[in-house]
């Protein structure tokens, strides 16, 4: 068993913490056209067809680990020091690597720490970066459960609902019902930006649970 970081935002570490999610999907970098797979996908005529795809990553490539394998979340946050004056020497505010090696051991623990996605506020200044969160600063780690590989636009309503999305109302038009799998590409343009959604990059589906 192995285990590695990953990085989410406050909205879906929210949505990880009130059981909403269980899936993410992360581009697949570095595809080379002899890292091929087969691919089984249905038709409507017949049980499904399979083909072989060049430029389809092989399972176990993933970056992110296999079945069994944990996940710690990295998400925005400070150190909290404690108030008895035992930490005075420590700045803590937008801390990095330099600074958090400060931190006496004995508070270097999640209950120590103010993470983005539980604070409401914005009185709070000087948070980091989940990108500088050190492991002992994680309050979430997950079990994955599974890995596949698809396109990113064969994604399914109930994934999209595991992914964290619901059904809601909008999409320029007050009344029209929106399904999960209808407000998924908006959530990853958020986070992957404009056309990345259309590009329709071959992505890791990676189930997990919260252990």
């Amino acid at each position: 068993m192995k285990e590695r970081g990953i990085i989410f935002n406050a909205e879906m570490v929210r949505a990880i913490l009130d059981g909403r999610k269980t899936q993410t999907r992360r581009i697949v970098k570095n595809v080379m056209p002899d890292n091929g797979m087969w691919l089984k996908k249905p038709t409507k005529t017949r049980s499904g067809t399979t083909t072989h795809v060049l430029d389809a990553p092989k399972y176990n490539l993933c970056p992110l680990g296999k079945a069994g394998d944990h996940l710690w979340v990295r998400e925005t946050w400070m150190p909290d020091a404690p108030r008895d004056g035992t930490w005075d020497d420590v700045e803590f505010y937008g801390c990095k690597d330099s600074q958090l090696s400060m931190i006496p051991e004995r508070f270097r623990k999640s209950e120590y720490c103010i993470h983005r996605a539980s604070w409401d506020s914005d009185e709070l200044v000087g948070w980091t970066p989940s990108i500088h969160m050190p492991r002992w600063a994680s309050r979430i780690t997950l079990e994955i459960t599974d890995v596949r590989v698809e396109r990113l636009n064969d994604i399914s309503n109930d994934d999209a609902k595991s992914e964290g999305c619901w059904y809601g109302r909008g999409g320029g038009t007050p009344d029209k019902a929106l399904t999960p799998s209808d407000q998924f590409p908006t959530l990853w343009e958020e986070i992957y930006g404009d056309g990345s959604w259309s590009s329709n990059p071959w992505v890791w589906v990676i189930e997990f649970r919260r252990i």
